[in-house]
């Protein structure tokens, strides 16, 4: 096997790990903002790529937040990389925070109170698909909901990446100016001494 340790990890090691990894919780979220740094496009584009990837993360439709992503990038004049990036907003952490968040401010906004029939037949609704059925009670709520946290977090996400980016790149420009300066001076003084 190619990839297989010369030592297997013991079960108590694989059950350590999985609790609490070695290199840490937050491992794959700097692996993620230095990857949405590192992209070659205008600070805006990228910027636009992450608010749409978050944007479709608050929608409640699982398996195509990539394709509203890219939809909205091109739309936003976005970067489409950073818009499949951006989708990491919705995890399996978050989703349960995203769900619940959404159909609470959507029932708010549509002010439903008791008198909406909640009721879900899952054996009808399995056996002919019948979409209305969770349309009305969970699907509404949760889109109309996500429209304000969406637009928020759109906004908020804007104004953090562009600056992080630009700041980025600028840095990133100074650096290569200033190596670009020295490797002259260098071959200049490697031509007077000659």
């Amino acid at each position: 096997m190619l990839f297989r340790r010369r030592q297997p990890i013991s079960f108590s090691n694989k059950l350590r790990e999985f609790v609490w990894p070695r290199k840490g919780f937050t491992r794959p979220f700097h692996y993620v903002a230095k990857r949405i740094l590192r992209l070659t496009a205008t600070p805006h584009a990228i910027a636009a790529g992450v608010v749409a990837g978050v944007i479709a993360s608050w929608t409640p439709f699982m398996g195509f937040h990539f394709i509203l992503a890219f939809v909205l990038a091109y739309l936003f004049a976005g970067n489409m990389v950073a818009a499949a990036l951006g989708t990491a907003f919705g995890n399996p952490l978050t989703f349960p925070l995203i769900w619940a968040t959404t159909w609470e401010v959507g029932e708010m906004i549509l002010d439903r109170g008791a008198d909406v029939e909640r009721k879900i037949n899952l054996h009808k609704l399995f056996s002919s698909f019948e979409v209305h059925q969770l349309w009305e009670p969970v699907l509404k709520p949760m889109l109309v909901g996500a429209i304000p946290l969406a637009f928020v977090s759109g906004i908020i996400f804007y104004i953090l990446t562009y600056l992080a980016v630009h700041g980025f790149q600028r840095r990133r420009r100074l650096r290569l100016a200033e190596r670009a300066k020295a490797r002259l001076a260098t071959a200049l003084d490697g031509k007077a001494s000659v």
